[in-house]
């Protein structure tokens, strides 16, 4: 379930006696929940993408949120959020100044999900969620990128975006840091932890090299 879902859920039996049965209701309702995120949400965008590259959705925690953002403070520019998920971050980074702010993600279920959330804040149509693969995209023209994806497609993240980004161009990393390079920066703790990566310093320090990009 998303942690906002989690949270209406627990306000709703905030004050309130549960019996047995409800109970017994409440951890059903909350299993069903988790099978329709995976069958609904999840499973299509695992779909139209081979094995090694899948990512699991997992929803970034507010804190989360705001240590990316930190990682960019004072950057302007185009923001890429590549599995953007629900689209949090895309979203923040909009209202931070970011332009454009666009979201990257295959999952059609989470795109709506992301769509919702920016019209709820009044920004729909001013920030960009795009159903595409994020390995196919041409990141050229990018100088903010997060990304908030699973440490065994990480060391192919780092070919690829060393083989498109420009010098000027900052990564940002959350819960797990590229394998083989150095960080800047970094903000916060444990699963709340961020990592920003300037490219030119990881060009310059030869912390990888380029070696063609996953088809």
């Amino acid at each position: 379930m998303d942690p906002d879902d989690i949270e209406e859920l627990a306000m709703e039996f905030q004050g309130k006696t549960i019996g047995g049965w409800g109970l017994v209701q409440l951890a059903a309702g909350t299993g069903f929940a988790a099978y329709v995120m995976w069958a609904g949400v999840l499973m299509p965008g695992f779909r139209r993408v081979p094995l090694k590259l899948q990512v699991p959705y997992v929803p970034s925690s507010a804190k989360q949120v705001e240590n990316v953002m930190s990682l960019l403070k004072g950057r302007s520019g185009k923001m890429v959020d590549l599995g953007s998920g629900d689209g949090r971050i895309v979203l923040e980074a909009y209202k931070q100044g970011f332009r454009p702010a666009v979201g990257y993600e295959l999952n059609p279920w989470l795109l709506r999900l992301s769509n919702y959330r920016a019209w709820r804040a009044g920004c729909y149509g001013k920030v960009f969620y795009q159903r595409q693969d994020l390995w196919k995209v041409n990141l050229s023209d990018c100088n903010n990128i997060s990304v908030f994806l699973a440490p065994s497609v990480l060391p192919l993240l780092e070919t690829k975006l060393l083989a498109e980004l420009p010098d000027e161009a900052r990564v940002v990393a959350g819960r797990f840091p590229f394998p083989t390079w150095m960080p800047t920066t970094s903000v916060g703790e444990g699963i709340n932890r961020s990592w920003a990566y300037d490219i030119k310093t990881v060009r310059q320090t030869g912390q990888n090299k380029p070696e063609g990009c996953p088809e």
